[in-house]
């Protein structure tokens, strides 16, 4: 049981890096090279959703990563 949390965890915790990594920032960093593209073939309406859908899954990536957290440290007492 132990094991197969630490493998959720860890995916969780991939999914959480990936979807970090791809959100504009002030700057507008990676996700701005990618969604720039993007913008001039779908639109600006486009882009939002993008973003909006990577906030929602970094949302839901961390708190499946604290749930997990939470049970491995059950788990280990």
């Amino acid at each position: 049981m132990k094991t197969l949390f630490m493998i959720l965890q860890v995916i969780s915790s991939l999914i959480l890096i990936v979807s970090i990594l791809l959100q504009s920032g002030k700057s507008a960093g990676l996700s701005g090279s990618i969604a720039g593209g993007a913008e001039q073939l779908f639109g600006k309406q486009k882009a939002r959703g993008y973003d909006a859908l990577l906030a929602r899954v970094t949302k839901l990536g961390a708190t499946f990563f604290i749930i997990c957290s939470l049970i491995l440290v059950y788990l280990q007492g």
